[in-house]
Order: structure tokens, then C-alpha cells, then sequence
């Protein structure tokens, strides 16, 4: 079981590249789900609500599962890039501009940690690694639903 959740975890071996595990969990996201596009934006949007949740519940319980042999928010952990990214583009329209823009957004919020984002790492038992991401993606998705809503 600590194989899947090392697999999982890792965002499917992503997280152990040398530089920016981060970044290249949240890519490995969007190339996972951009297959999904073909399909209506309702079934999409199930499918990643779906992803979101089952892969929070893997990250939460995969982190305090594995905090004693990686550490608490370990750089090789990018189950939580990967659930942000997909909250970052869960109802937006299907264009690659509007998902880089989510990419860019998505990764400023993740790394800067702005507007309290910070304070969700502090949340124990595995939700604090899963947490500032999904805040993450949700800034994120709040700033390009306006940015839909006035163009």
C-alpha cells in the first residue's frame, strides 16, 4: 500500500524531477485531463470533481502515512499541485489560453501563498500539504470566472 500511495503522492513519479517538482506536478495535471476535453463541459467538470476529490482523499491520507519517512510537506509530494491545478480549471472553457493563464495564476498563488493560503499548511493530519493548494486553485478559479464573466 505505501507503493501506491509513494506513486500517487509523487504525482505519478513527477515529483521526483531535480527542479521545480511543483510546477511539473501541476503540468503533469493538465496533461492528464486535457484528453477529457473532448467531452460535453458537464461530464468534464463531473470528471474533474471527481479527480478532486478522490485524489484529495489519497493526498491527505498519503501524507500523514508517509510524514514519517518523507517529512511533513516533502518537495516529491505533488498530489496537492495536481488537485490544485484541476480546481484551478473545474468550470472554466476549454481554450489553451485560458488554462495557462490558470497554470501561471495557479502556480503564483502556490508559491507566494498569499491571502492566508499560508495558514492552511498548519492543519494536521495530512490536510495541510492537500489545503494551501486547493486555496490555491480556488483564487485562482474565482479570478478567471470574473475574468470569463466581463469578456
Amino acid at each position: 500500500m505505501r507503493r501506491f500511495y509513494k506513486l500517487m503522492l509523487s504525482g505519478f513519479g513527477t515529483g521526483w524531477l531535480p527542479v521545480a517538482s511543483g510546477t511539473w506536478g501541476a503540468a503533469a495535471a493538465i496533461l492528464m485531463v486535457w484528453p477529457l476535453t473532448i467531452l460535453t463541459p458537464a461530464v468534464l467538470n463531473l470528471e474533474l470533481t471527481l479527480l478532486i476529490i478522490a485524489f484529495s482523499w489519497i493526498g491527505a491520507i498519503g501524507s500523514r502515512l508517509l510524514a514519517s519517512e518523507w517529512g511533513e510537506d516533502p518537495s516529491q509530494t505533488v498530489i496537492d499541485e495536481m488537485v490544485g491545478m484541476w480546481i484551478a480549471v473545474l468550470g472554466l472553457p476549454v481554450s489553451w489560453q485560458y488554462w495557462l493563464a490558470a497554470f501561471l495564476l495557479f502556480r503564483f498563488f502556490d508559491i507566494f501563498k498569499p491571502l492566508g493560503v499560508r495558514r492552511l499548511e498548519k492543519i494536521e493530519g495530512g490536510w495541510g500539504v492537500m489545503l494551501d493548494d486547493v486555496m490555491a486553485g480556488v483564487y485562482t478559479n474565482v479570478l478567471l470566472q470574473m475574468v470569463v464573466l466581463f469578456i
